[in-house]
């Protein structure tokens, strides 16, 4: 999914191709647990409709682009409490509550050299990103 477009109130940013690419050579995902099937970086995926948060990701490896609205703590609790493997794309704001509450817990935090340029989003981040992996 992604940012939230301050000008447009837009979530649904896509997760550039390349990138994914990379951490899914080494992942291997098996489901993309926050997307749209527009936006969908897996085969198997959850949208709106299915609602990933109320999935069971249980031997997963799950791939999360989510929201990056006031929810977002909401779905880094849901990848922190889950028996998956998860590998999360978050925006890197270490001063957030939600930050240090979720991302501190998590098993590595990779930070994202440059900003990326989000599908649909035109320009690169206005802010830097990170990568966040929960292994179980």
């Amino acid at each position: 999914m992604g940012f939230t477009d301050n000008t447009t109130g837009r979530y649904e940013w896509g997760t550039p191709q390349r990138f994914f690419d990379e951490l899914n050579h080494e992942f291997n995902f098996t489901v993309d647990v926050c997307a749209t099937k527009e936006l969908a970086k897996c085969p198997k995926y959850f949208d709106q409709k299915t609602d990933g948060l109320k999935q069971d990701w249980t031997g997963e490896v799950c791939w999360m682009n989510p929201p990056y609205g006031p929810v977002i703590g909401t779905w880094l609790k849901k990848a922190y409490e889950s028996r998956a493997t998860v590998v999360c794309l978050v925006p890197s704001r270490t001063d957030n509550k939600w930050w240090h509450q979720w991302v501190m817990m998590a098993d590595e935090i990779r930070f994202v050299r440059g900003r990326l340029r989000f599908h649909g989003a035109g320009d690169g981040a206005k802010f830097p990103s990170a990568i966040v992996i929960f292994r179980r």
